[in-house]
C-alpha cells in the first residue's frame, strides 16, 4: 500500500523511541511526529493528515480514549493502543482501536499489529473508492435508470462487472458466489443486497438462495413432484422455488400452476 502516516503518542520517552526505532525500519511508514501528552496529540490529530496513531492510554493532559473522544468519528485514523495495564482493553475495542498491545510487548508483537492496521485501511481506502465509484456510475446513468456497471469487492480487489456478465447467483453462508460467463467470484455480500443492486429488469429471484440472469434461461423443465428446475444456457440447472413461481412467472409470461 502507499506510505503510511504515523502518529506516535506517549508521555515516556524510552516508549516512543522503541516506536521510532522498529518504525523507521519498515519501508511503508513515514513517521510524522512525535506527542508525549493528551493536549498535545489531540493538537497535532486536528490539524495532521494522519493514518495511524500509536497512542498510550495513560497520559498528562487527557488519557488516550479522552483524545479519540475529542475527534470526530469521520476521517478518524486507525489506532493502536499501546499501554502497560490490561484493563483498558474493553474501552479500546468499543472506541474501535485496531489492536491493543500490552508492554512490554516484543519487535513481532508489534509487527502483527501494524500488519493488522494495514489490512484494516486497504479495507477501508477499498470501500471509499467502491463508494465513489458506485457515485460516478449512478451519475453518468442518470436518474431512473440502472447502472450498465457493478463494482464488486473480492480478496481485496474492486472489481467492475458489466450485468450481462453475471449468468447466475447462489448464496453461501454469508456469502454470495457471482457465476460469471468467464469464472465465478465469491463476495461477502447478502444476495438481497446484490439483488437491489442489479434491479429486476435482467434478473430473477427463483429461490432464496439463488438469482439468475433472464437471459441465460434456456428452458423451464418440469419435474416428477410437480416442481420446475430451470436450466441455463451453459448446462446448470437450478431449482425453481415454490413460493417464488409467481414471481417468476411474471417473466415468463406462463402460469406455471
Amino acid at each position: 500500500m502507499t506510505s503510511l502516516r504515523v502518529l506516535i503518542v506517549d508521555d515516556e520517552p524510552l516508549a516512543r523511541e522503541r516506536l521510532r526505532t522498529w518504525l523507521r525500519e519498515e519501508p511503508t511508514v513515514e513517521i510524522v511526529g512525535e506527542c508525549g501528552s493528551g493536549t498535545e496529540a489531540i493538537a497535532t490529530l486536528r490539524r495532521t493528515p494522519l493514518d495511524l496513531v500509536f497512542l498510550d492510554v495513560e497520559m498528562p493532559g487527557g488519557d488516550g480514549l479522552q483524545v479519540l473522544r475529542e475527534l470526530p468519528a469521520v476521517g478518524r485514523p486507525a489506532v493502536i493502543f499501546v499501554t502497560a495495564h490490561e484493563r483498558f482493553a474493553l474501552d479500546a475495542f468499543e472506541v474501535q482501536a485496531v489492536d491493543y498491545l500490552l508492554k512490554p510487548f516484543d519487535r513481532e508483537r508489534f509487527q502483527t499489529a501494524l500488519r493488522r492496521a494495514e489490512a484494516h485501511l486497504r479495507a477501508r481506502r477499498a470501500g471509499q473508492l467502491e463508494d465513489k465509484l458506485d457515485s460516478l456510475l449512478a451519475d453518468a446513468t442518470g436518474p431512473g435508470k440502472k447502472s450498465e456497471r457493478l463494482t464488486v469487492k473480492a480478496d481485496g480487489r474492486l472489481i467492475i462487472l458489466k450485468p450481462d456478465e453475471i449468468v447466475w447467483v447462489e448464496a453461501a453462508d454469508n456469502y454470495i458466489i457471482l457465476h460469471l460467463t468467464e469464472g465465478r467470484l465469491m463476495l461477502r455480500e447478502t444476495l438481497t443486497a446484490l439483488e437491489e443492486r442489479l434491479g429486476s429488469a435482467s434478473f430473477a429471484r427463483v429461490s432464496r438462495s439463488a438469482l439468475v440472469h433472464l437471459d441465460q434461461i434456456k428452458e423451464l423443465q418440469p419435474t416428477f413432484h410437480g416442481d420446475y428446475v430451470i436450466i441455463l444456457r451453459d448446462g446448470t440447472k437450478v431449482p425453481l422455488s415454490r413460493s417464488l413461481r409467481g414471481q417468476f412467472a411474471k417473466f415468463t409470461g406462463e402460469n406455471l400452476g
